[in-house]
């Protein structure tokens, strides 16, 4: 199978974000693949559940020939490793790796939806991926990542660190 490109979202608001950030790359690159971009962290107010501390995000990109759900299960994995655990929706979190896309296709299982179904709507997803990805054409809007940034209604704070 030929390799894909497969793009995820981390997040962390809890205990050294960036050290959390960095950590799961580095499980990332041990157990999928080496990164082929990651754009700079950035620093945002808490989404959906607003009372909780900032998060720090990042977007990274890879190559792999491996299935969405194996990659989904390893990130999942990943997560546990670092002590995440799945109690509330949108709480706090030592780490977060959401899949955004997996190369140009369309994936909505029970398990699984690609591209991520909330990415066109949240400024801190969009900003990073805008910074190393921005021709990238979003598979269901036919449109670039810098289009939907440009016409995206978020009006949070994306602080770049």
């Amino acid at each position: 199978m030929e390799n894909r490109l497969v793009v995820l979202l981390l997040g962390s608001n809890m205990g050294d974000s960036i050290a959390c950030l960095k950590t799961a790359i580095n499980g990332i690159e041990q157990r999928l693949a080496p990164l082929v971009a990651s754009s700079s962290i950035y620093k945002t107010a808490a989404w959906g559940k607003t009372n909780q501390a900032d998060f720090y995000n990042q977007v990274i990109a890879f190559q792999s020939s491996l299935e969405a759900e194996k990659i989904l299960e390893i990130c999942l994995d990943i997560e546990k490793q670092m002590g995440r655990e799945r109690i509330e929706k949108w709480a706090e979190r030592v780490i977060d790796i959401d899949i955004l896309f997996y190369r140009n296709e369309i994936i909505d299982s029970p398990n699984l939806k690609v591209p991520h179904p909330y990415l066109h709507v949240r400024k801190f997803t969009l900003v990073p991926l805008n910074e190393i990805l921005p021709s990238l054409i979003h598979p269901t809007f036919n449109k670039t990542i810098d289009n939907l940034l440009a016409n995206c209604s978020d009006a949070s704070k994306v602080e770049k660190m």
